[in-house]
């Protein structure tokens, strides 16, 4: 094809989807009321058609096929739209989805007309994406799942998402999500939004998708796109990962740029993959973390951390000869008996591979949790009002959030209140030496007098531990039954943590946590990949509507 033909069709389709993108509108979907809503479906064994046989494909063989001419990425993009409609607005009835991006299939045809010419962005050139409904991407919304930014459309793209678009994804729509990431009331629904309804876990229908990314973890665990991106404060990645049957990888604070994501910590957040997979989770990771926007002083610390290429450094030996700390005096340690068989077959697959399992603990486990609530509502306040104002939003304090939801209550606040979001609007500046204080204190008890010495002490190249409890029922009612939780410590020191299937309980899916160092991302990745080869736990959600009698 000549250059300037092709020019000329690239500018065309360019021209579409900017077009398209000032329009200002997305495709409006339709959600259920709230947690008592059902699937029907789903307990007659509904499974959508699969002409393309996307449904667990990683994103290797979805490019060799593009490659090898099967299929193009705009026809790849309509399967996933066709599977979102089969799965999540029918069947089902999943709910993962909160909004389909207008441009996803122009986009799709320009990264096909680019194939055709030879211009290959990467690995994901052409792979259909879903981001987490709290990160800027246009022409679409970004809400945290709220009414009072349900017109909030952002000017420009966080850079994870313009560093996903350089690299040839397609942007296939947003993901629903717990309400502002959890973080407005203690008696929060994980998986529940006003604006965007409830989320079902993909593997039993009444039980919690968990959360923050709730969304993200049943769509990419339903094969509702290749791969997708969720955040995380603390937990808001690994969990949905562990119960929705995922590998959701947490990089160390920094790694990854957060501007243009809704903020809750600036010590805590940060963006990270989800995915069926350790490699398409590290492949997803070489590019996020290639967006180095955002000038935060977390962002500037890993300059000459990153590693360009997160799947080169996976090897499936990495078990032979590490040396690993069990946390079994955590939240988790009362385990069904179901999922402590899989944690002991697991342990059992690694030490057979070569690597040595020492049963300790981290000093002074769960000490810094009162100093880290305190940083979270000094950093909400500070860090939500730095993001509203910047960006144009129709709110621009937290004050007038509160008003908006107390106005707006009967859609807003039907299950549960906003007495976090009460409490945080309480707080002073970041100049506050109360601030200062709790947050070096979460921060070293976390981290240096965490899991630091934990490593040192026992020579430990990493820690494991049973990432949560199964899923709980969903209670509108009562809100989360959790079950605790083992990644506390590196969500508080903003250190790198993992989750890896390692097999079921009652049908319900259970993970195992990797935690290390600051910046020892592609050392975690490395022993995720080489347990997932040797454990191969992960199975496809079953869409069962209850494990009740």
């Amino acid at each position: 094809m000549p250059a300037t033909s092709l020019s000329a069709r690239l500018s065309a389709l360019a021209l579409a989807i900017a077009l398209a993108g000032c329009a200002g509108t997305s495709p409006q979907r339709q959600h259920p009321a709230g947690p008592d809503a059902t699937g029907e479906q789903a307990s007659k064994g509904f499974l959508p058609n699969d002409p393309l046989r996307i449904a667990e494909a990683d994103t290797a063989t979805l490019s060799a096929r593009m490659a090898g001419g099967e299929f193009s990425s705009a026809r790849l993009t309509q399967a996933y739209l066709d599977r979102i409609a089969a799965l999540d607005d029918n069947g089902p009835r999943l709910n993962a989805v909160i909004e389909i991006n207008p441009n996803a299939i122009a986009e799709a045809r320009l990264r096909d007309e680019e194939r055709k010419s030879g211009q290959l962005r990467g690995p994901l050139h052409g792979i259909p994406v879903l981001i987490k409904d709290n990160i800027d991407a246009t022409p679409m919304v970004n809400s945290a799942g709220s009414l009072a930014l349900a017109e909030h459309r952002p000017q420009h793209d966080a850079p994870l998402v313009a560093a996903l678009r350089e690299a040839g994804a397609v942007i296939l729509g947003k993901t629903n999500l717990s309400e502002w990431a959890n973080f407005r009331s203690s008696r929060s629904i994980s998986g529940w939004s006003a604006r965007g309804g409830l989320t079902r876990n993909p593997y039993v229908l009444d039980r919690s998708a968990c959360g923050s990314s709730s969304g993200t973890g049943a769509a990419i665990a339903a094969s509702l796109a290749a791969v997708g991106v969720g955040t995380e404060t603390d937990g808001s990645v690994l969990c949905p990962s562990a119960m929705n049957g995922l590998v959701g990888f947490k990089p160390t604070v920094g790694l990854v740029s957060r501007a243009g994501i809704i903020p809750i910590s600036s010590s805590q957040d940060t963006a990270g993959p989800m995915a069926r997979s350790v490699s398409d989770a590290a492949q997803l990771l070489s590019v996020l973390a290639a967006a180095q926007a955002g000038g935060d002083s977390a962002v500037q610390a890993a300059a000459g951390k990153r590693v360009a290429d997160y799947v080169g450094a996976l090897d499936p030996d990495s078990l032979h000869g590490a040396r690993l700390g069990l946390l079994r005096e955590t939240a988790t340690k009362k385990l069904p008996p179901e999922a402590e068989a899989a944690l002991q077959r697991s342990l059992k697959a690694m030490r057979d591979a070569g690597a040595t399992i020492l049963e300790v603990r981290i000093p002074g486990d769960g000490k810094w949790e009162a100093a880290e609530y305190q940083v979270m509502l000094y950093e909400f306040k500070d860090g939500l009002e730095r993001y509203l104002q910047s960006g144009n939003a129709p709110i621009k304090t937290l004050d007038e959030l509160i008003a908006f939801n107390r106005t707006h209550a009967a859609r807003e606040m039907p299950y549960f209140g906003q007495e976090t979001f009460e409490e945080a609007a309480s707080k002073g500046s970041l100049k506050d030496p109360a601030y200062r204080k709790a947050a070096a204190q979460a921060r070293q008890l976390a981290g240096p007098q965490g899991i630091d010495a934990a490593l040192k002490r026992y020579k430990l190249d990493a820690l494991i531990a049973p990432a949560t409890s199964p899923a709980f029922m969903v209670d509108p009612v009562n809100g989360d039954a959790f079950g605790g939780a083992s990644w506390g410590a590196a969500a508080v020191a903003g250190y790198p943590s993992l989750t890896v299937p390692m097999g079921e309980a009652s049908g319900l899916p259970v993970g195992l946590v990797f935690m290390g160092k600051r910046w020892s991302d592609a050392q975690l990745l490395s022993l995720g990949y080489a347990f997932e080869q040797l454990t191969q736990a992960r199975t496809p959600p079953r869409y069962r509507q209850t494990l009740s009698p």
